[in-house]
């Protein structure tokens, strides 16, 4: 439980990253912010999902 609330958070950190990177226009920021968004989302929603039972 403890490592879905640590990625959700990474997650949402990352989204802000990316937000200020696209408002500054920085051309190797966004797709690293946008890779790192992607990855500890996917990582958190399986892990989610995982916790719920969907998944084993």
């Amino acid at each position: 439980m403890l490592f879905i609330v640590i990625t959700s958070l990474i997650t949402i950190l990352c989204l802000f990253g990316l937000i200020h990177t696209v408002k500054d226009k920085n051309p190797v920021g966004v797709p690293l912010s946008l890779v790192s968004v992607l990855v500890f989302g996917w990582f958190s929603i399986m892990e989610t999902l995982k916790w719920l039972g969907f998944i084993d």
